[in-house]
């Protein structure tokens, strides 16, 4: 999996499965936090999952932190995944 911040958009590329993974997503988002970014677009391309840690921490940082998140997914069993968890407002989830 590979994770790049540009801007406000973080780019994810790959399978998000591991614990590794999250502390890269909440690496990359966190430097952007501390630039007083308050909006941000998460594109999640090729992944068919995340996991529990991610989905966990994108709720903190739409509940807790107050940091509007809009996540953007190419694949249709993740989208239908966070349909199922009742995220996709929360998260203003989008296909790609």
């Amino acid at each position: 999996m590979k994770c790049k911040a540009i801007g406000h958009k973080v780019l994810i590329h790959g399978n998000i499965k591991s614990i590794n993974h999250y502390h890269t997503i909440s690496d990359e988002i966190e430097a952007l936090i501390r630039n007083n970014i308050k909006e941000l677009e998460v594109y999640i391309y090729d992944s068919i999952s995340l996991t529990s840690s991610v989905i966990g921490y994108f709720s903190k940082l739409v509940h807790v932190d107050n940091i509007g998140i809009r996540v953007k997914i190419s694949d249709n069993q993740l989208y239908e995944l966070l349909e199922d968890l009742g995220l996709l407002s929360t998260l203003h989830v989008e296909r790609l």
